[in-house]
């Protein structure tokens, strides 16, 4: 019997990093759920309780931290490990994303076999 496919959501301003997460995700098999814009991400969060959400940091309406944030602040939706992928690559703002509540902080650009790792890494409780 198949495992039931495992959801990922993409929350990711730029339509071509976004593509590329999403078919990076669909070649392992995974259903893929996108969203360019930060506002309706919550909600997409709470009615698709995905297995992970990949998630971009600088965006225009409401910051990747502050989703991180909002939920880890939420019982149903703070065990959903996150990976964060951001262009902001300071220690400090890797410390910031972590402490967020990020599973992992990748920095863009981000490799097909990096994402895959993390992804397979956090998913096995790695």
């Amino acid at each position: 019997m198949n495992e039931p496919q495992k959801t990922v959501v993409v929350i990711e301003d730029e339509p071509d990093a976004a593509e590329m997460f999403g078919e990076m995700m669909r070649v392992n098999g995974f259903r893929v759920v996108k969203s360019y814009t930060s506002g309706p991400a919550i909600s997409i969060i709470e009615q698709e309780k995905p297995d992970i959400v990949i998630l971009d940091v600088m965006m225009p309406e409401i910051s990747g931290i502050e989703i991180l944030q909002i939920m880890r602040g939420k019982p149903e939706l703070s065990r959903i490990p996150v990976v964060v992928v951001s262009a902001k690559s300071m220690p400090a703002d890797i410390k910031t994303g972590l402490e967020a509540g990020a599973s992992v902080y990748l920095t863009k650009p981000v490799g097909f076999l990096d994402l895959k790792q993390a992804v397979e890494g956090i998913l096995q409780g790695r």
